[in-house]
């Protein structure tokens, strides 16, 4: 093989090693093509989802296997589409249902991971959670800056994870800080 063809195919390898950033942009492209609509709708249809993401991280502390996290977000995404097929019971009230079970669920059995790691994705789930309700609860134009903020924050907090290699997988980490951040601009500069 000449020495161009080598540099080619490693180029190519590279980017192969990035599929979970081109993921995330594809998502975000969809999400930006679907349109934003206006922003009380940005804020009450983009806040529930960073209690969403809070909550996996939640569930992945408590089962305590990174692998997981491809098959609980197609879970948590499945979940999501019945939730609102079924139309009973509004999906934020589930969210906070279940993220409630599991903090009290850890707080007296534990976790795999450790009551450190646990009070790390407690906190996570508690600070999200704040920003995503008070961001749909108050005026939407105020809503709008702390929904993007969650939304920031939370791929500060994928990147955090993906540095450190704990609670999510390394792909699943970098393709949700990717889109949250994209989300974030969204919000930010797009509407």
């Amino acid at each position: 093989m000449t020495e161009v063809a080598q540099e080619h195919r490693g180029t190519l390898w590279k980017a192969a090693r990035r599929w979970p950033t081109a993921v995330a942009l594809a998502a975000a492209a969809l999400i930006w093509g679907g349109g934003l609509g206006d922003v009380a709708g940005a804020v009450s249809g983009l806040g529930p989802v960073i209690l969403l993401l809070a909550l996996e991280y939640l569930i992945l502390n408590q089962i305590g296997r990174r692998a997981a996290s491809w098959p609980v977000i197609g879970g948590i995404v499945a979940a999501v589409f019945v939730i609102e097929l079924l139309d009973v019971v509004d999906l934020t009230t589930v969210v906070v249902a279940v993220a409630l079970v599991l903090l009290v669920w850890g707080a007296v059995r534990g976790t795999p991971n450790g009551r450190r790691a646990f009070g790390v994705q407690a906190a996570g789930m508690l600070g999200f959670a704040a920003l995503a309700l008070v961001g749909m609860a108050v005026d939407p134009d105020l809503g709008r800056y702390l929904v993007a903020a969650g939304w920031l924050l939370h791929g500060i907090w994928d990147f955090v994870h993906l540095k450190l290699g704990r609670v999510v997988s390394r792909t699943y980490a970098e393709a949700c800080g990717v889109i949250d951040v994209a989300v974030a601009a969204m919000l930010l500069f797009l509407l």
